[in-house]
């Protein structure tokens, strides 16, 4: 997989999705017993995901700020 391959199918992922990928890079790289590069690999894989996760959480927090300031405009007008 190209790094432009892998950032089109990270950015394709969902919330849950990309968070269980990262449970799993986390108890692969826990586990141990792997060569130098495909630690680094998943390392670098990992750091990815919890950034796309961060952009959705990103994302889920404005949707409920924008929804809750909707809702004071209504309630005062």
């Amino acid at each position: 997989m190209t790094e432009s391959d892998d950032t089109r199918a990270l950015s394709e992922l969902g919330y849950e999705d990309c968070r269980d990928e990262l449970i799993d890079v986390v108890q692969a790289l826990e586990q141990g017993g792997l060569d130098l590069d495909e630690s680094l690999r998943l390392w670098e894989r990992g750091e990815k995901l919890a950034k796309r996760c961060e952009e959705h959480l990103a994302g889920a927090r404005e949707r409920i700020e924008k929804a809750l300031a909707a809702d004071d405009d209504s309630d005062q007008g």
